[in-house]
């Protein structure tokens, strides 16, 4: 080949290389920037992958947590639909160890029922429910929880969530087994069948999970026989895995009254909501919008705020700009309004709350008071405490805090919680207890609080903590300051009889050798005398005052309940760290005990 045409071939093949398709796709790669690159990993991320991969965020941290967990959405739900539906509620709670970390809990309850359609979502899609939009006190909130635990037990076990339903004996029973498709949120249903069952009404769940069952502060019995404690109204039954029967009959026959749903105040709104609710608004003027979408906003107080914020009464809301509502919220913070109605929140009552204390512990003095309803950030809430004294309480040990946030226990993270913070804060010496710097009291003294909000601010999805808003620490302080002073009062009383006492003691001493000396001087008979001394004793008592018994009696405290203050209890067997899981090799030995609390 002639060397004239060497180049012409060698670039004939180099053109058909640049040309080659692998080789453009290679050149266009090079060319790209980082950023475009990194864009095509880029993806929307399903809430349900989200909480997959954060499950702790949940609550589901650890496998004794995890089982805690698991039983306590389900009861909640169901606690939930019976007051709903005002059916006096009744629950079963069966927890079955099914192999080594292997749990089947079991819930049943006689509410309403859930209709078929909605059986899927409920159960196995996360932030799916009724209560999210909804300002009114209740259990649930997120629309996560039961769905959670769902997932979780997906997560552990592989197995389904299976639930049977039926809302009227009219009605077939459904039943169908779910999983959770975490990639789109969405429910897989399994089976979907009608079965037979003999509840007129009610559902009926079962959920295998991994898991580790234990007694203690931190158990599923400790959180159901608190349940019992701020929903008296509630009988549940309760099998736990080593085949024991705990029976919390209920104390009242009457539900608590049904909160009613409230409209947003206007102090809690931030502007971004306060912009898509103008959008979104059915009202042509802004003084129709700020009446028909608040609680509290009358024609009046609505004309007030437009002016406060410079605005026409009736401009169309859609037609506010930005800068026009951040001037109505102006006008909203410098308007003086009521604050929202209480009818929506449901609290538990001092006298409730205090029998719940009697029958968890032997004291010798109860106390418990409910505070006004006050207002965080335009929500109403409720706080109430309840103390026990003495009695079979030790003053070695640090004040015991029993928390609840709408009649729900809460177990885990006191010391993040707001009531640890405001039990802390408390100046506990000025009612007689001592108190280390930044420490719980000493003291023989159990503390309940209790919050009832239409929306409990918790500090993550796990709702085991209260957020710290200064208007819940000023309440919650100051019905702990209540409770501490009728609780100095009792104190003080009780040194001043022992005090009075110990004088009359010394005194009475006396008396014996007063009347032997009046009987040598005067010579009256042995009769005499005994009567002479008896009446002295009688002056004593005039002259010094009656005093009223304060001393521990066992068994003046008639609501007591031995049986029920165990439950929960660790042996020294079972007390094991928190923070751990443990596996339990011993062999189980199941009974037939069963013990019914009335």
């Amino acid at each position: 080949m002639s060397a004239l045409y060497t180049p012409l071939i060698l670039c004939s093949k180099t053109t058909t290389f640049l040309n080659n398709p692998l080789s453009l796709k290679l050149k266009k790669m090079a060319e790209q920037t980082h950023a475009e690159l990194a864009a095509k990993n880029q993806r929307e991320i399903s809430v349900a992958e989200f909480f997959e991969k954060n499950r702790h965020l949940l609550g589901f941290d650890s496998k004794r947590k995890a089982l805690l967990t698991a039983t306590k959405e389900a009861v909640d739900n169901s606690l939930d639909a019976c007051e709903e539906a005002r059916i006096l509620p009744e629950i079963m709670v069966e927890i079955i160890e099914m192999g080594e970390s292997r749990f089947r809990i079991i819930v049943e309850d006689n509410g309403p029922g859930i209709v078929k359609k909605q059986l899927p979502n409920i159960f196995a899609k996360l932030l799916y429910g009724s209560k999210f939009h909804s300002l009114k006190s209740t259990r649930g909130q997120q629309g996560i929880g039961i769905s959670a635990a769902a997932m979780y037990g997906q997560l552990t076990t592989g197995k389904p969530i299976r639930i049977k339903s039926r809302i009227s004996p009219k009605h077939d029973t459904n039943y169908v087994e779910l999983h959770i498709d975490t990639k789109n949120n969405k429910p897989e249903i399994l089976v979907d069948e009608v079965v037979q069952w003999n509840k007129n009404h009610g559902t009926r769940i079962e959920l295998d999970i991994e898991a580790t069952y234990q007694k203690g502060a931190q158990s599923v019995d400790e959180y159901l026989k608190q349940t019992s404690i701020a929903n008296p109204h509630v009988t549940i039954v309760y099998t736990t895995p080593k085949a024991e029967q705990f029976i919390f009959a209920r104390a009242v026959e009457i539900l608590p009254k049904d909160p009613k749903e409230i409209k947003p105040h206007p102090y809690g709104i931030e502007l971004g909501r306060l912009i898509k609710m103008l959008r979104s608004t059915e009202s042509r003027t802004l003084q129709a919008f700020l009446t028909n979408e608040f609680s509290k906003v009358g024609a009046n107080t609505a004309r007030e705020i437009c002016e406060n914020a410079a605005l026409l009464s009736n401009m169309k809301p859609g037609d506010l700009a930005r800068e026009q509502a951040e001037q109505l919220m102006k006008g909203i913070e410098k308007t003086k309004i009521q604050n929202p109605s209480t009818d929506c929140i449901v609290p538990i009552g001092a006298e409730q709350l205090e029998k719940g204390l009697r029958k968890e512990i032997n004291a010798e003095y109860y106390f418990a008071t409910t505070r006004p309803a006050s207002v965080y950030s335009g929500n109403p809430f409720q706080i109430e405490v309840g103390c026990a004294y003495g009695g079979e309480l030790t003053s070695d040990d640090s004040m015991r805090i029993l928390r609840f946030a709408n009649r729900v226990p809460l177990l885990f993270q006191q010391s993040a919680c707001a009531v640890y913070k405001a039990v802390l804060e408390t100046s506990w010496r000025s009612y007689g207890l001592q108190q280390s710097r930044g420490a719980l009291p000493q003291g023989p003294v159990m503390i309940a609080v209790h919050m009832s909000s239409v929306w409990v601010p918790f500090t993550s999805e796990s709702k085991e903590a209260i957020a710290h808003y200064p208007e819940i620490l000023k309440e919650l302080k100051l019905a702990l300051q209540e409770c501490g002073r009728n609780l100095a009062r009792y104190v003080g009383k009780k040194r001043r009889i022992g005090a009075e006492l110990k004088k009359r003691g010394y005194i009475e001493k006396y008396l014996k050798h007063v009347s032997e000396s009046l009987q040598e001087l005067i010579g009256f008979k042995d009769a005499d005398k005994d009567a002479l001394e008896s009446e002295l004793k009688e002056l004593l008592e005039q002259q010094r005052g009656e005093l009223e018994d304060v001393s521990f009696n066992p068994e003046k405290n008639e609501e007591y309940d031995e049986e029920f203050a165990r439950i929960g209890e660790e042996s020294d067997e079972e007390q094991l760290d928190d923070a751990e899981d443990f596996p339990d090799d011993s062999p189980k030995k199941k009974s037939d005990k069963q013990k019914t609390l009335e």
